[in-house]
């Protein structure tokens, strides 16, 4: 199974603002250009995470975004299983399976995809920045501080 690019860019801007330290609100630039992504697809991105109500967001001028819980309330599982929107890794239907109803494939990946899930779920947020991820956000949040201060 492989996640989306949705799901991929969902997460980082999830591990993205886990950087405590910070006075300034993060921006969709800031993110696109610290992860080499197009800022048209980040901006639907942001906007099924405020949809969700796992970041909050303020439009205009000094405006941004930020997590809207605490980091170690959000569970991995639900996270993707959200960003990925789909529930069924085949459908016998579509197209028509003459097995349809005589095959246990489907019972066997609809168990291997809860199990997948419910694996995920016993982690977190606050697990996925664990060390060295979080020195790593840390770096990134200090490279762009550096390139954004005025020269003296």
């Amino acid at each position: 199974m492989q996640l989306t690019h949705f799901t991929d860019l969902g997460l980082r801007v999830l591990i993205y603002l886990t950087y405590p330290d910070r006075d300034e609100p993060v921006t969709i630039s800031e993110i696109a250009e610290r992860f080499a992504v197009s800022r048209n697809h980040l901006v639907k991105v942001v906007h099924f995470l405020a949809l969700q109500n796992w970041i909050v967001t303020t439009r205009g001028k000094g405006g941004g975004m930020a997590l809207a819980q605490p980091v170690d309330t959000y569970r991995m599982g639900q996270i993707i299983r959200q960003l990925e929107g789909h529930t069924e890794l085949i459908d016998c239907s579509k197209p028509a399976c003459s097995l349809k109803g005589n095959c246990q494939l489907k019972a066997i990946l609809d168990s291997a995809h809860r199990q997948f899930y419910e694996a995920l779920d016993a982690y977190t947020l606050q697990d996925a920045v664990a060390s060295p991820t979080r020195e790593a956000v840390v770096q990134l949040h200090q490279l762009y501080h550096l390139q954004v201060q005025p020269s003296p």
